[in-house]
């Protein structure tokens, strides 16, 4: 058992519906998981010969979820001027089809688990590659470091450029072949992941279906209504659906355990629907605002009951940090006027954690510091005499402190981080 003393700072409820931020001085952690909070000195005094690890130089918050980054596209991070479109076609694509290379696809898989780690994210569903031999590589490198990682085989049977292609029955037999090899293989899952309808035919988004269906607890992701072009593109070449999500629903895609990525230019019955089955939406602000794709209709989703959480889109998105993420979602609303809805520090934490472990079925599992959630925790401890460190030193109140981390917090404030009870950077 250890004894962690710090500032700890959860949202395990949603402040959506009054769920507020939660401190603790103090957590014992046995075997990876967390045992009891308290004050330093009741845990000192219930358990005296316990090794105690300082963390009180500035916080420590859950490990952070991102819900939707994209593994194959970590070393292309800042391809900024163009829409959605055409920055796939000049700029994401090109550089994915290098994945075809496996040691390639390996030096690619470490900057992308590296990249994660260092800005504290312990869990993510990610988007793999489309060739089988990367996506491999991605988990073996995932399970090796013991980081959380939901992802699978990304396929495309149209559109895209050639060798980026696959067919049905190809796209079946290998997401198969790398379910039964890694999901549920330690921290490990399996994720049905169609680029996106644009790019899958019917034929294909069944075959996902089938897999979907045929590996039990597998995740489905895809995008959604990310950008005006593409929604009018999908709409031409499915003139028999009623729209976007409707081209996932007809290979019975959408679930709780579906996270769209974007849904930015949602209809109202997408929303509702999407409600009504309880899948999620990631949120990817940074990725929104470098495509110029749109301000996400925040209000619109906690009204309609749709599930949303933070994710990075590493590599429209601009960064791994979720702290940035969290900054640039409450930029959004704010831009937005009273169509907004106005965040504090409280939904942003929970955005970045326990909305992120809600979507992904992690719930009591990871994103909060409740007892018998494992440790995953990332402690910010910004460098002396830094403009963060002189706010979090005059900051009059835990919300405070949390406000002036998503406003002034990179990820050269992170000093530790923790998986499992397991320090992994730091």
């Amino acid at each position: 058992m250890t004894i962690f003393h710090g500032t700890f700072l959860d949202v395990p409820e949603s402040p959506f519906t009054g769920g507020t931020l939660r401190t603790a001085d103090a957590l014992l952690v046995r075997d990876g998981v967390v045992a009891a909070r308290g004050t330093l000195g009741m845990l000192r005094d219930s358990h005296p010969d316990e090794q105690v690890v300082d963390l009180s130089v500035g916080l420590v918050l859950p490990g952070f979820v991102d819900t939707h980054v994209h593994f194959p596209q970590v070393r292309m991070i800042g391809a900024l001027g163009l829409p959605l479109l055409d920055w796939l076609e000049r700029s994401a694509l090109p550089e994915e089809a290098r994945l075809a290379d496996v040691d390639y696809a390996r030096g690619v898989a470490r900057d992308f688990l590296t990249g994660l780690v260092r800005a504290g994210t312990t869990t993510a569903l990610v988007f793999g590659a489309h060739y089988p031999a990367a996506v491999d590589v991605l988990f073996s490198e995932a399970s090796q470091r013991g980081v959380r990682v939901t992802a699978g085989l990304v396929v495309s049977d149209r559109v895209l450029r050639p060798d980026l292609l696959t067919t049905p029955d190809r796209a079946y037999d290998e997401g198969r072949a790398l379910a039964e090899r890694w999901h549920g293989s330690g921290r490990l899952r399996y994720a049905v992941t169609p680029r996106f309808s644009l790019s899958c035919s019917h034929a294909l988004l069944d075959a996902c279906g089938a897999l979907y269906k045929d590996i039990d607890g597998c995740w489905f992701t895809s995008h959604i209504n990310e950008n005006r072009a593409e929604i009018a593109a999908v709409t031409e070449l499915f003139p028999d659906s009623a729209d976007y999500l409707a081209t996932y629903a007809r290979s019975q895609l959408v679930g709780e355990r579906s996270v769209f990525a974007h849904n930015l230019h949602a209809s109202a019955a997408e929303l509702v629907a999407l409600a009504q089955a309880r899948a999620s939406v990631a949120h990817c602000p940074t990725s929104n605002s470098a495509l110029g794709s749109g301000l996400f209709p925040l209000r619109e989703h906690v009204w309609s009951g749709v599930r949303v959480a933070l994710g990075s889109d590493v590599g429209a998105g601009t960064g791994f940090s979720l702290l940035k993420e969290g900054l640039q979602a409450y930029f959004m609303q704010q831009l937005l006027g009273e169509a907004g809805l106005p965040l504090t520090s409280a939904h942003l934490l929970y955005l970045a954690t326990a909305a992120g472990a809600a979507a992904l079925g992690l719930v009591g599992q990871v994103g909060e510091f409740s007892m018998g959630t494992e440790f995953d925790a990332v402690w910010l401890r910004p460098v002396e005499d830094s403009t963060l460190d002189c706010g979090l030193r005059n900051a009059d109140s835990a919300d405070q402190a949390l406000a002036k981390t998503f406003a002034l917090g990179t990820d050269a404030d992170v000093a530790g981080v923790w998986i499992g009870g397991e320090q992994v950077s730091g």
